[in-house]
């Protein structure tokens, strides 16, 4: 079972082309991708120590060295209360979907059915991307197969899909993820974008 992605947002992203990064503002970008490599590492070890830590600078170094990425322009502010909420709601999240899962996986004779659903996101940058299909993929249930860079779309498998109100629920959670992130490192800019194309998607949910 497919969702269909909704119309064609092609082009590039909003804003035109990235501003020219500076040696300081290159160096402060690989500090930020520095640290959510670390914190990813925490989270794929599930515990929080100084050896991990540790371990997750210098494979996170050695990531950014040898796999340099694309320049990724931070041009965002980090708002303490948003990120409270997101890693509060992250953390809901887990366990709840972590208990779903368990409940589908014990429930005798019943085979869940699944579903690849694609979501186009409103901030179409790389940062933003790559935040919101690292907390979908951390969270039970649901994985990125795909993103398409240029319109902005993750392809997201979902598991236990019972019906259309199935689809429209994950897509919004999706969603809610991508409001949650950008409220809290994203530019002013970025969270006006957030209310872009209300109608469009009320056509094609």
């Amino acid at each position: 079972m497919t969702a269909d992605p909704g119309p064609d947002r092609g082009g590039a992203a909003p804003g035109g082309d990235p501003p020219t990064v500076g040696r300081g503002g290159r160096r402060r970008d690989q500090a930020v991708a520095l640290g959510w490599l670390v914190v990813a590492w925490l989270l794929l070890w599930g515990d929080v120590s100084w050896g991990n830590v540790l371990t997750g600078l210098a494979i996170g170094a050695a990531v950014l060295f040898f796999f340099p990425l694309p320049s990724v322009t931070f041009g965002g502010r980090l708002r303490p209360g948003p990120l409270l909420v997101l890693a509060g709601t992250f953390v809901g999240e887990l366990v709840s979907a972590s208990v779903h899962v368990a409940a589908v996986a014990l429930r005798p004779g019943y085979r869940p059915r699944g579903a690849i659903i694609a979501v186009p996101l409103r901030v179409r940058t790389d940062l933003n991307l790559a935040l919101t299909a690292e907390v979908i993929s951390l969270v039970p249930g649901t994985l990125i197969l795909d993103i398409d860079r240029t319109r902005g779309v993750l392809y997201v498998h979902v598991l236990d899909v019972r019906g259309p109100e199935d689809l429209t629920g994950s897509r919004d959670r999706v969603l809610a993820v991508e409001r949650r992130i950008v409220r809290a490192v994203g530019s002013p800019t970025e969270v006006r974008q957030l209310d872009t194309e209300p109608v469009e998607r009320r056509n094609h949910p």
